[in-house]
């Protein structure tokens, strides 16, 4: 019996070794064709029986897999074509599936080659079990009626529709399989029982436009409204029991159209409320119109609309006239009041008041047209934005408008915001606003960085304003105030500590600064102040909110009384485990529900092990202390969702590798099953043997690790080739799957360690004032640990970043000679030119950037010039012995192409060996498909010569002349 064991395993570990000797390392020239799961594809149906998810190509067509859990043979595949977007859903009583189909990617490209008309998708409408499916063609849009479940709107635009803006509108009837179509449909939207469609018609000549109700329960259909306008922005109550639209009428003295506001209510026999304030100006500023460019809503108690407005602006031809006309009857009242001044009669006040009333200006002279228009901006130091972020926002400030609200009953208009508080947000119940205005601070926030807001409270019954704070500083996201569910309450973090404000009472409650832990970021290590740990949201009845200290989860009741606050997770500082945020199962929930247990993401601060933990509710009130440990692996878990109306919940499972899959479990969360079968060829390529990590101190005496990636075909003893990359901290990603891709920047670690190569990720942290030592002080003690594994060829390491790592890139390689070629980036190489740049993607200056953001310098360079100037790559040039390839863009939009001109000149004067691509109008990142394909063959080409020995190509060896570009280019396309 044992020979025949032992031959079993003998025959299974050859067979074993001959399937490895048969994998063959992923190339390039794959992934045009990998197949993979698209995330955004995947949906559970409401009853949790039935999954959907996506397989899509890069060059290629994708596949629709729709499954009955538990169900091999209930497994469906629908063409979905060459996709870059998709659309699947369920119908909510789970009879249904319904999904777009795009042109095939083939048609696309030569569609895109012969610059054709755009081409239509299809709709599949699929009963889900059956092999029963309906398809329309040229379909834009659609949606089943919510929880009606019984019909199906599709949008079947036409082509050549005049000026009409609408198209059909197909309503089909899921059980009677009958179709009604409605005609020039601009908007459309079901409430959600799904028992009436609001629609809007936009017709040829603005014959029959209006807003219309349709009753699914009669087919019948009542007009609302109808004129020669337009009518748009639809907008349900959440209960769906009434709805806002907005009706815009063309004045061709202004330049936007005169808005009006529609709400309808009590809808089986509708009530229509249309406030129009050039009829009802109580109140109203008859030089703001109500704007387009909000959408209206109700209050929940529907006794007030709200939506929004914005300045009149006349039309050029009745500006220019007006601004003639005043301009006329100005130089005819000087020249007539010269005529009076001279004339001797008046000897009086009274003579003189009649003289001028006596004035005719009615026949002034027409002023000379102007001159043709310089095309020039003016950039002023006092402007509190720069003129390059005004250029990026232009369209957004023409667009932008003021909240402002109609009360029905009293037919009153209240403008709830002016210019002097540019932003407001409406709290939940609508019994009060919180608004907030920067610009007081504008100018030094753009500077500095350092962020300030005065914030107000508005009372959405009178639109009375009150001050909350005066210059309140915001050192991260987690200070702003935040609502309670009753809209009662703020929630706020200023000084190090979390605050309660109660909007009633006007009383201010510190909830945290008596608790035995710090609620401050202490890993932030960004040139601000006190940043504050994590908010995690609110209970649904307002009670209590949820904190993180970093470690552990905090549950603070806010109210005064017996209650204490309760750490309810207890062993994350202890164990090193990271509660990380809470799982929001029911998408309609309005915070914490304290009945229901509650998931939350654990992670291992030294294990980077992954998982989710439950904490259950209290016997009496709020959620009891102490967590399960449901799911704890070396994995990356994430992704837990629920079914709407089941018990059934999936999470996702990935390793680096091993490809992301769905598993479906309940609610323990125990042995659950794999759903989906993402990466069908994975088996065909060999991959990462698996992965390290690597424990170092910093220089600085900071504790660190660092991820070691091995490569495919590992073999203990045998050293490989490496490359380290970096971002400040990555080593969390350990059990990241990445899918074969082009990417960006050009990197996969996916891609390079099936080629061999072995990957590091070392951690960095950092010192103020030195971003580019600190790395020196956290890579290179991490990368001598990481030789200590004996896995890395220590004569053969390379190096790659991209931005702010392309910069460490950049900087590392004047600081060291231990790497055998560098590729850097978009790097940032001149911290002191660079301070003065623009960040042209948000028109936004650098110096923000540097002083309280990534740069982490304290001051600008003329306050702090030794250390801009000991940690800029550039001035540090002569010492750079490492071969260096850098990727710079001509429209870099983040780091100005000039950053990689001036390294690239510097080195080439002192005959460094630099490589400079450019990709002609690419912006920070890579964005034309054949750009990436290119760049990411190239950096892999000079890395393979420099660390594998591989013979050089001719670009690299010796340069492309620009005569000769276009052959060498089409010689390599593939």
């Amino acid at each position: 019996m044992r020979k025949i064991l032992s031959l079993f395993w003998v025959l299974a570990f050859l067979a074993i070794s001959t399937h490895a000797q048969d994998l063959k390392p992923i190339t390039w020239k794959d992934i045009p064709s990998w197949k993979y799961l698209n995330r955004g594809g995947f949906d559970v149906s409401p009853d949790g029986q039935w999954v959907a998810y996506t397989i899509v190509q890069l060059e290629g067509d994708g596949k629709l897999h729709v499954q009955k859990i538990g169900d091999e043979e209930s497994k469906k595949s629908y063409d979905i074509g060459g996709v870059t977007g998709q659309q699947v859903v369920f119908s909510k009583d789970s009879k249904w599936i319904a999904f777009k189909e795009a042109p095939k990617f083939a048609e696309k490209e030569k569609n895109k080659k012969s610059k054709g008309k755009p081409l239509s998708d299809k709709l599949h409408l699929v009963k889900l079990g059956t092999d029963e499916k309906k398809t329309w063609e040229k379909v834009s849009t659609f949606s089943f009626n919510n929880e009606g479940s019984s019909y199906l709107a599709i949008n079947l635009p036409k082509d050549g529709n005049g000026d009409a803006k609408g198209s059909d509108l197909l309503i089909y009837n899921l059980n009677t399989e009958k179709a009604l179509t409605l005609g020039n449909v601009l908007e459309f939207s079901f409430n959600k029982p799904g028992t009436y469609l609001a629609y809007t018609v936009d017709a040829a000549n603005k014959s029959g436009n209006g807003i219309y109700l349709f009753n699914l329960a009669t087919n019948s259909t009542q007009v609302l409204d109808n004129d020669k306008a337009s009518y748009k922005s639809l907008n349900w109550t959440e209960k769906g029991d009434a709805f806002a639209a907005l009706k815009m009428v063309e004045d061709k003295k202004y330049k936007s159209d005169q808005g009006k506001v529609i709400g309808v209510k009590n809808l089986s026999s509708p009530q229509l409320t249309i406030y129009d304030p050039a009829k009802d100006s109580t109140g109203f500023d008859q030089d703001y119109t109500i704007s387009p460019n909000r959408r209206p809503m109700w209050s929940e108690d529907l006794t007030r609309l709200f939506y929004g407005i914005h300045p009149l602006e006349l039309a050029k031809k009745e500006e220019a006239k007006k601004e003639l006309d005043k301009d006329s009857v100005a130089r005819a009242e000087s020249e007539a009041m010269k005529k009076i001044i001279a004339d001797t009669s008046i000897h009086s006040i009274k003579d003189l008041q009649k003289a001028i009333a006596k004035l005719d200006t009615t026949k002034a002279a027409p002023k000379k047209n102007d001159a043709d228009k310089p095309d020039m901006t003016i950039w002023h130091w006092n402007d509190s934005r720069l003129q390059s972020r005004q250029q990026v926002m232009e369209n957004m400030d023409k667009n932008y408008s003021f909240w402002a609200m109609y009360d029905v009953a009293a037919k009153k208009h209240i403008a709830l915001q002016d210019s002097s508080m540019k932003d407001l947000s409406i709290l939940p119940k609508e019994h009060y606003a919180v608004g907030s205005d920067m610009q007081q601070y504008e100018l030094d926030i753009n500077l500095n960085g350092q962020n300030y807001r005065d914030f107000y409270l508005v009372n959405l019954k009178t639109g009375e304003k009150t001050t909350l704070f005066k210059n309140f500083y915001l050192p991260s996201y987690s200070s702003y105030p935040r609502p309670s569910p009753n809209g009662t309450k703020l929630n706020y973090g200023y000084d190090g500590n979390y605050y309660i404000y109660d909007i009633a009472s006007g009383e201010e409650k510190n909830l945290t600064g008596s608790l035995p832990v710090t609620f401050v970021n202490e890993d932030d290590d960004h040139n601000v102040k006190k940043p504050l740990e994590s908010f995690l949201g609110w209970s649904s009845d307002s009670k209590y909110v949820f904190i993180s200290d970093g470690w552990d989860i905090w549950q603070i009741p806010v109210e005064d009384g017996k209650e204490q606050a309760i750490n309810l997770t207890q062993d994350g500082r202890t164990e090193s485990i990271r509660y990380q945020y809470r799982f929001r199962l029911d998408p309609e929930e309005k915070g914490f529900d304290l009945s229901q247990p509650q998931y939350i993401r654990m992670y291992g601060e030294w294990t980077k092990k992954s998982g989710i933990a439950k904490i259950n509710p209290a016997k009496k009130n709020g959620l009891a202390a102490g967590t399960e440990k449901l799911i704890w692996e070396d994995a990356y878990i994430a992704g837990l969702q629920k079914a709407d109306k089941a018990p059934i919940y999936i999470y996702t499972k990935e390793r680096f590798n091993e490809p992301t899959q769905y598993y479906v479990t309940d609610a323990s969360l125990s042995e659950g099953k794999q759903i989906t079968e993402n990466a069908p060829d994975f088996d065909k390529y060999s991959w990462s043997a698996g992965t390290r990590l690597v424990d170092y101190v910093s220089d600085k005496g900071v504790k660190l690790q660092g991820t070691l990636f091995l490569p495919a075909g590992y073999e203990e003893g045998k050293k490989y080739p490496t490359m380290i990359y970096y971002y400040e901290k990555l080593s969390q990603t350990r059990h990241n799957w990445s899918d074969p891709s082009f990417s960006g920047t050009g990197w996969n670690p996916n891609v390079y360690t099936s080629n061999g190569f072995a990957v590091f990720i070392p951690d960095i942290v950092y010192t103020m004032d030195d971003p580019g030592m600190s790395a020196v002080w956290c890579v290179i003690p991490g990368v001598k640990a990481a030789i200590e594994t004996g896995v890395i060829d220590e004569n053969n390491i390379g190096i790659h970043g991209h931005s702010w790592g392309g910069y460490q890139t950049a900087f590392l390689i004047t600081q060291t000679n231990m790497f055998k070629a560098a590729a850097a980036g978009a790097p940032l190489t001149n911290m002191i030119s660079m301070y003065d740049l623009i960040y042209w993607n948000s028109g936004g200056g650098n110096m923000s950037i540097f002083e309280a953001s990534q740069g982490r310098f304290t001051g600008g360079p003329w306050e702090n010039w030794d250390s801009y100037e000991r940690n800029s790559p550039v001035y540090h040039v002569k010492n750079v012995t490492t071969p260096l390839l850098m990727l710079h863009n001509d429209k870099d939009g983040a780091v100005d192409f000039t950053q990689g001109i001036e390294y690239y000149s510097a080195l080439r004067r002192l005959k460094k060996p630099v490589v400079l691509v450019q990709y002609k109008g690419e912006n920070h990142g890579l964005g034309k498909p054949e750009n990436r394909k290119d760049y990411a063959v190239r950096m892999m080409e000079f890395f393979n010569h420099h660390l594998k020995g591989e013979k050089a190509p001719d670009w690299l060896s010796k340069g492309i002349n620009k005569l000769d570009l276009d052959e060498h280019l089409e010689e390599r396309a593939f």
